[in-house]
């Protein structure tokens, strides 16, 4: 028995060596990184998620493009402003492709824009920017469906006069309304049961996305298809978020006009027109797959901007005192504020890019891959091999940012007071890949803030006297929750 106990274990240990040795070759045709162990790589050194904190303290060490395994699979991580912007600004159609995971496809599949390769994604998504594009030029367009449920929020707090309130619930329904405003063509009541179900779907799949139950699937899909778990329930929450957006196509199939009010209207009216291209994308299901990550991918993310957003006026009364100084300055409170007004309004502005760029909910994105054989600051790069970029650490770049770790509105702001971009803010990651969504984030984040700031005044509870920044990494990075008061001004 012992004999073949020390058999087991001298075999054992050869695979281990074998595959340590095995990963030593693959690793010395990569860039520099933490050297990985048989079976979970350097899933230990980072804690078993990719966190941006232990990234940047990785660089320091192995450079601005290093390697990190997880587990089998080798992934290069982009470093700083410079590494990034050779990258996916200078090689922008060398890093154009997307990993396609098997939870992606169990997610969202192969069709749509936001995984999609080649003529599919660069078709669906040059023509998904012009119909955005269109939006927003609109007489009804952008400005006015996410003002109407902007004003929607602002009436719903209103309500509580004063008490405290968990903001999550009132952004949740508002900003899900303005989803559906643009690209259906029509707001949901706040209680209707669709719109209800329709909220439980994508939360469930934008939270579960974020977990380790997801990370195992891409892992182990094989096995975790046949195990027990929240992962189960994916293809129901997708298979009904999928009717819905059919269901919303079939009606306005239905009911099509001579002008396209919505999403839906323009695409259809592509679809009609390419009809007899064999080469063409433009179809129903695709449609339907588009829409569906309009919930998906622009909910959460505005929501929890927004959240990090009233954390840091509450805890900047001072910069919540001026915004109020230029919004009552540069406006009646009659005035309707449009997106474009955002010039006149220099300072709000700046605060809006210092939230984004100091919340950085999305610090990676998603990850890319080579499409060709390439050079990133002289280190080569195969066709295939996977990278990210570390956009923590480009938001945060000592060499771009006078006060990287504060926030500070002075950031965007020249000697006179006047707006001023930074090449280094990209909370939408950069290039032929950076968010197809985002213009209307932009113009959905400026509207809600104006709104409310205009209206109300932020503080903390009565007895509250700390505020917890601690981030929570999940899909994108949420602040804890909380309770806040929001005083009519």
């Amino acid at each position: 028995m012992l004999e073949a106990t020390g058999v087991l274990l001298a075999l054992l240990f050869g695979l281990l060596m074998l595959e340590f040795l095995k990963l030593r070759r693959a690793a010395a045709h990569l860039p520099p990184g933490p050297t990985p162990l048989p079976i979970i790589g350097n899933l230990w050194a980072l804690k078993f998620q990719l966190h941006p904190e232990i990234l940047m303290q990785l660089s320091r060490t192995y450079g601005n493009i290093m390697t990190v395994w997880a587990g089998q699979t080798p992934m290069v991580v982009l470093s700083g402003y410079n590494a990034v912007r050779d990258a996916f600004i200078s090689h922008s159609k060398e890093f154009a492709d997307r990993l396609i995971t098997p939870s992606f496809q169990l997610f969202v599949g192969e069709n749509g824009i936001a995984i999609s390769n080649g003529h599919m994604w660069k078709e669906q998504r040059c023509f998904g920017l012009k119909i955005l594009r269109k939006l927003g030029q609109e007489k009804e367009g952008l400005d006015w469906r996410i003002q109407v449920e902007a004003q929607s929020l602002v009436g719903m707090i209103s309500a509580n006069q004063g008490r405290p309130l968990d903001p999550r619930g009132y952004l949740t329904l508002t900003v899900n309304n303005v989803i559906s405003a643009v690209i259906l063509g029509h707001r949901f009541p706040l209680e209707d049961e669709l719109f209800q179900q329709l909220m439980e779907s994508t939360d469930y799949l934008i939270s579960l996305f974020g977990t380790n139950w997801r990370k195992a699937y891409d892992a182990f899909p094989w096995l975790m298809k046949h195990l027990p778990g929240p992962h189960q329930k994916v293809t129901a929450h997708i298979t009904f978020l999928r009717h819905v957006m059919m269901q919303e196509i079939l009606n306005h199939q239905k009911n099509l006009t001579g002008k396209p009010y919505d999403f839906i209207d323009f695409y259809l009216k592509q679809i009609h027109k390419t009809k007899d291209d064999p080469s063409s994308s433009f179809r129903e299901s695709n449609l339907a797959q588009v829409l569906a990550e309009f919930f998906l991918a622009g909910s959460e993310t505005t929501i929890t901007t927004l959240l990090w957003a009233l954390l840091y006026l509450v805890a900047n009364p001072d910069v919540q005192e001026t915004v109020h100084r230029e919004l009552d300055k540069t406006f009646k409170s009659s005035q309707v504020i449009l997106f474009e007004d955002r010039k006149r309004l220099p300072y709000t502005n700046a605060v809006i890019h210092e939230i984004q760029r100091c919340a950085n909910i999305g610090p990676f994105g998603l990850p890319r891959q080579c499409v060709q054989d390439t050079q990133v600051q002289g280190i080569k790069l195969k066709k295939g091999t996977i990278v990210f970029a570390n956009l923590a650490s480009v938001l945060n770049d000592p060499n771009h940012w006078d006060t990287p770790t504060r926030f500070n509105p002075r950031h965007f702001l020249d000697k006179d007071g006047k707006f001023q971009s930074n090449a280094a803010f990209l909370p939408f990651s950069a290039g032929h890949r950076a968010c197809f969504g985002e213009q209307l984030a932009s113009t959905k984040l400026f509207h809600f803030l104006t709104s409310l700031l205009r209206a109300f005044t932020f503080r903390l509870p009565q007895g509250v006297t700390e505020i917890n920044f601690e981030a929570i990494i999940g899909t994108t990075v949420q602040p804890h929750p909380y309770q806040i008061c929001a005083f009519p001004r």
